[in-house]
């Protein structure tokens, strides 16, 4: 009985780790980096200053995207601006505002604007990473920008901007609407 009692535990314990070992079809580390190098590459040339934003948002088949969270944009949001969660990114959510992939999306998130902490809260993390170029530590700035340009892209939405500038939010350039503006 002994031996059956081990054969039992050490197939259990063999097969609760064989288990525990599966790869979701769904996750894939591996594909998210490749996706990552293209459009690091994509990117580079997508970046806009506030100017050319502006003319940009005012041409035929361009939207204005904000990704945060539908509180965040209630509260206050580039005028024109449609919202779609970050979290809530899926081909179908997508097409429902952006049904063709030659729209051109501008985006924008809270690191574009330096002096609204209420409705723009710099993504900032505490912990310090090691720097190898400058040989000191350094924080890491967390922006909704990058995965929100990644997903975008990964999803076919190719023709994407972004903001490549931090703002006041008073810049008499730019016009905000939502319950907190005034």
């Amino acid at each position: 009985m002994g031996k059956f009692a081990i054969f039992i535990l050490f197939f259990s314990i063999y097969t609760f780790s064989a288990c525990a070992q599966e790869k979701s079809p769904f996750v894939s580390f591996e594909d998210y980096e490749k996706l990552m190098a293209e459009v690091k590459e994509h990117r580079k040339a997508r970046m806009l200053e506030l100017p050319e934003y502006i003319e940009m948002a005012k041409e035929e088949n361009v939207i204005i995207l904000d990704a945060r969270s539908e509180s965040m944009y209630k509260s206050k949001h580039i005028m024109g601006a449609v919202n779609l969660n970050f979290s809530d990114f899926t081909q179908e959510t997508l097409a429902k505002i952006i049904p063709s992939f030659d729209t051109k999306i501008l985006i924008y998130c809270n690191n574009n604007f330096a002096d609204d902490s209420q409705n723009f809260p710099t993504k900032k993390s505490m912990p310090q990473i090691n720097d190898k170029k400058g040989g000191g530590n350094r924080e890491i700035t967390l922006a909704l920008n990058i995965p929100t340009y990644l997903n975008l892209y990964g999803y076919g939405y190719k023709n994407v901007y972004e903001l490549n500038e931090i703002l006041s939010v008073s810049d008499s350039r730019l016009e905000f609407e939502g319950t907190s503006v005034k």
